[in-house]
């Protein structure tokens, strides 16, 4: 069908409905259309207040009711966002003072044994040998948070027994940045 015969088509329904509709009004009493225009406006305002009217009352009783809640969190997150500032201003500690014997204890809490630790300046040199792996990740994270050391450099072999490494790291400590405003 092409899009002339489609609009022929529909203005012809068109047409046939309103030819309808007007011999349906036609036929119709004075008394009767007046009926029909009363039942058909009670009709529409009903529709138009429960399409538009009364969602937007019980829209607003609601915003009205979680009102409160919304202005507690909203002086929460302000509160929250003076202590960031607050906390951002402040200078952090510096870290703790790195030492050969530190580490061997620090090592020995989580199961290590080292066989040779060197310390100088900011940097670490740890050998271990035939260590558990799961230990030495979360001794890592351990001196990562406490000591403030992190990774520059490693060597990790896998041993034949399960869960077994040796390793060679290199740490460096990564020093306090001291904020100017």
């Amino acid at each position: 069908m092409s899009n002339a015969s489609m609009s022929a088509n529909l203005r012809a329904s068109i047409r046939s409905a309103r030819d309808s509709a007007a011999a349906f009004w036609n036929d119709r009493s004075a008394q009767e259309r007046k009926q029909l225009l009363v039942i058909g406006s009670v009709i529409l305002l009903a529709l138009v207040y429960l399409l538009l009217i009364d969602p937007a009352l019980s829209g607003r009783a609601q915003l009205r009711k979680s009102l409160p809640e919304l202005r507690q969190k909203a002086a929460v997150m302000q509160q929250l966002a003076r202590d960031a500032v607050a906390l951002s201003s402040i200078v952090a500690p510096p870290p703790p003072v790195l030492s050969k014997e530190g580490m061997e204890t620090s090592l020995a809490t989580r199961g290590l044994k080292s066989q040779s630790v060197v310390v100088t300046d900011d940097v670490v040199r740890i050998q271990l040998s035939s260590v558990s792996f799961a230990a030495l990740v979360d001794w890592l994270g351990e001196v990562q948070k406490t000591v403030r050391l992190s990774v520059i450099d490693t060597s990790i072999t896998a041993q034949s027994a399960s869960d077994t490494v040796n390793a060679t790291l290199t740490l460096r400590q990564q020093k306090s940045e001291s904020r100017s405003e």
